[in-house]
């Protein structure tokens, strides 16, 4: 059977899990419409997830549709589970972007549409929600155009406005869909003559617009003066998979308007495992290549431990041992489970380009390579993001420390974005995460599933230190001499701030083989080992370039040892020589409230210290966008709502970090 593996990726609220919901039903996969406001969906389907309405953490569904088996991550909208969309992203070959009608492209989506573009990710579009007031798709398409910088084709034209949406003109076959009130199909009808003018001019716009971009399209354009289907289709397919441009449909998934064009889209346009390019550069997506796979989610309950796989390439069967080589231990496979959210159906074996959880693997992690034990291969795991907020979590009652510091481990371990330490000055154990919406769903998770009392602290953001103005020549010897082999490393090093803004960049000017090749690494690992606590507060420092300028060597006591130590003590020295600026991290938000309560709404943003960039009213709603410090964001959902009588909504995304006052 032919295979699409593909993640729905969206905004908060712009309809996500409706599509999937929808996309299960009508292939056959579930027996009932699952609704988010009623807490009935397939894949929203942990406790936290039906009380909030929101999806938290990617599930994984499989449907059958046109001969396909579709592989279907459902991945959260809110920037706080940003991490989960990454890892997803990591091991899917293509993805549908959701966008709400009314509001077009909203901020996650443009966060996520980039994590997608970091990937590779090929995607097409769906402008969801078409039945809402002010619902207008050429508002939407100019969205996407303008916002995400990609060639938007829209393939269908709607019939009908807002309520009176009803179906929609596929532009490529000139045929006309239409969904009765209730009903579970569509009506196949040839194009509505008030549409017809309409629909050749948009069909026209298609094939010019497809011919600019697609070479062979261009021939048969300038040949025929039009496109045939076949080739229009092909065209679209090559330029969804070359990124080039992006397929946009159109319906509303809750009406059950617009999904079965939408599955038949995913077939014809987005990737098989087979399209994409090698994992490796000598991974190739081959049953009968060696066994490689990669773990991108690992849920860690209290029955047992699953294992989340996409198979690159090769045959997994039951009772097979495998090389985890991240980790560089063998593990045996027990179980295969073909998943179906929180449930899952036992199989015998996962071919390349399957999706898949198995049991056995004790301590394989998100981002581990599964291999075959003789054909060792690492592939590169998904990126994870810095945390920016902490709270001191700690169990209301003594007995229960040990059995705090099992689940926060057992947290960690399912997302890798949750980091635990504990304070070496209060001795506290601090969670830290992406976002306070973040670390409440970890406590809430402490408490429900597994039954612990916790107490938490005020939130705290994450500072960074960096360096405004640096010190040149900064000369540090390290010699120690305690009987037997001493330790000499003399280095010459100048600091100053980064070009790049942030991060550490170190080079080394020294001429002559005055420090040996080794000892300059040994001096960028100790100038690492510098940068974990800065001078101002004992924050990490960041935006720092270092030059090793001079240094000299002893032929018996220098070693890389000594260079390591000599190189942390300098920078940090040269640290407390500089004029150093505490960071703070900051956030761009979006705010989104009646036209009346925009004055009240602007003044509380001012006295959080933000920044407003933009505003603007439509139909009596305002959107004002702002960058604000994070710091000053804890507790803002509940004034917002005080302020605007329940009525305004704000979203979030990370902006970096700026001076703090």
């Amino acid at each position: 059977m032919r295979v699409r593996n593909l993640g729905i990726l969206a905004h908060v609220d712009a309809g996500k899990t409706t599509v999937t919901e929808r996309f299960l039903y009508l292939t056959g996969a579930t027996h009932k419409r699952g609704e988010v406001h009623d807490g009935t969906t397939v894949t929203d389907f942990d406790p936290q997830e039906r009380d909030r309405g929101i999806t938290i953490f990617a599930a994984a569904v499989s449907c059958d549709w046109a001969g396909h088996r579709v592989n279907l991550i459902d991945t959260p909208g809110h920037v706080d589970f940003s991490d989960e969309v990454e890892r997803s992203l990591r091991v899917l070959d293509g993805a549908v972007a959701v966008f709400d009608a009314v509001a077009g492209v909203e901020p996650q989506s443009e966060t996520v549409w980039r994590q997608a573009d970091r990937h590779g990710v090929p995607r097409i579009a769906f402008v969801n929600k078409l039945d809402r007031a002010g619902a207008e798709l050429d508002a939407a398409v100019a969205s996407i155009r303008d916002r995400l910088g990609t060639v938007p084709l829209p393939v269908q034209l709607p019939i009908g406005r807002e309520d009176g949406f009803t179906g929609v003109v596929d532009l490529v076959r000139m045929r006309a869909y239409v969904w009765a009130d209730g009903a579970d199909t569509f009506a196949e009808l040839p194009v509505p003559e008030e549409l017809r003018d309409e629909a050749r001019h948009r069909r026209r716009h298609l094939e010019e617009t497809v011919a600019e971009l697609h070479p062979g399209a261009l021939e048969e354009f300038c040949g025929e003066g039009t496109l045939a289907d076949a080739t229009l289709t092909s065209a679209l397919r090559d330029l969804t998979l070359s990124g080039e441009a992006v397929v946009v449909l159109c319906g509303s998934a809750y009406r059950n308007r617009g999904i079965e064009p939408l599955l038949d889209a995913v077939v014809a346009y987005l990737p098989a495992p087979s399209d994409m390019p090698p994992v490796r550069g000598d991974v190739p997506a081959d049953p009968e290549a060696p066994f490689t796979a990669l773990a991108f989610k690992v849920n860690a309950t209290a029955t047992g431990r699953m294992t989340y796989l996409r198979v690159y390439a090769g045959t997994l069967g039951k009772g097979d041992t495998v090389l985890d080589a991240t980790a560089g231990r063998t593990e045996r496979i027990a179980r295969i489970l073909r998943v179906q959210a929180d449930r899952a159906t036992e199989v015998d074996t996962a071919r390349a380009g399957d999706i898949v959880a198995v049991v056995g693997p004790k301590s394989a992690r998100a981002g581990a390579t599964l291999c075959a034990p003789d054909a060792p291969v690492v592939l590169e795991p998904p990126t994870t993001a810095d945390p920016v907020v902490s709270v001191a979590v700690e169990a209301r009652r003594s007995t229960d420390t040990g059995r705090l510091a099992t689940a926060l481990a057992r947290l960690s371990e399912e997302d890798p974005s949750l980091v635990v330490r504990s304070d070496p000055e209060t001795g506290q154990t601090v969670l830290s995460g992406l976002g306070e919406l973040h670390l409440e769903v970890a406590v809430e998770k402490l408490r429900r599933d597994r039954g612990l009392e916790v107490t938490v602290g005020r939130p705290q953001v994450a500072y960074r230190e960096t360096v405004t103005k640096g010190v040149t020549g900064l000369l540090y010897r390290h010699v120690k001499q305690d009987g037997g082999a001493g330790q000499f490393a003399h280095v010459v090093i100048d600091v100053e701030p980064s070009a790049e803004g942030d991060g550490f960049a170190f080079v080394s000017t020294v001429t002559g083989g005055r420090v040996p090749q080794e000892y300059v690494r040994a001096v960028e690992a100790g100038c690492r080992d510098a940068l974990v606590e800065g001078p101002l507060g004992g924050h990490p420092v960041t935006g720092v370039r270092v030059t090793l300028t001079d240094g000299a060597t002893h032929p018996k006591d220098s070693s890389e040892m000594a260079f390591r130590t000599a190189g942390r003590f300098a920078l940090r020295e040269a640290l407390r020589a500089s004029l150093m600026t505490l960071l703070e991290p900051v956030a761009d938000v979006t705010v989104t409230v009646p036209a009346e309560s925009v004055g009240s709404v602007l003044g509380d943003l001012a006295a959080r210290r933000g920044r407003v960039t933009d505003s603007t009213t439509r139909s009596g709603t305002a959107v004002v966008s702002a960058t604000v410090p994070l710091a000053e964001l804890f507790g803002y959902a509940s004034r917002l709502r005080g302020r605007t009588q329940g009525r305004g909504t704000f979203t979030t995304r990370p902006a970096g970090y700026a001076p703090a006052p």
